[in-house]
């Protein structure tokens, strides 16, 4: 059974930084591309990052561009988030997904599974 639990949430003042960690079981992060979303209470479920498997290429939405980083310890089996300079419209549910091929896909459906969320708030 795949389990993706994601950890590291909390509340933040803006321009603090937080890292969220995404573990794995059930799956290996190395043969799988793997994606951060993000929901905002009425909004839709939006794309952050994507790291593809082998060459590790990753790709980001514009609004999170230089500040923040996705990355992979295929040792710990997980992925993480850095994420800097937070802003008060960082503020969501942040979700980690893992698709089986090499790229990463910017929509949801793309992937086959996902966390949990966790929550990021960012006071002003």
């Amino acid at each position: 059974q795949v389990q993706l639990v994601e950890s590291g949430g909390g509340l933040v003042q803006a321009g603090d930084s937080l890292s969220l960690s995404c573990a794995a079981s059930g799956l290996t992060f190395s043969s799988y591309a793997t994606g951060w979303f993000r929901q905002a209470p009425g909004k839709e479920r939006e794309f952050v990052a994507t790291l593809s498997w082998g060459d590790s290429t990753t790709y980001y939405a514009d609004s999170v561009k230089g500040r923040f980083t996705v990355s992979r310890d295929n040792a710990k089996n997980t992925v993480y988030l850095q994420m800097n300079s937070l802003k008060p419209e960082d503020t969501a549910v942040y979700y980690c997904a893992a698709r089986y091929g090499r790229r990463g896909y910017t929509h949801p459906a793309g992937y086959d599974y996902w966390g949990q969320g966790t929550q990021v708030t960012v006071s002003s």
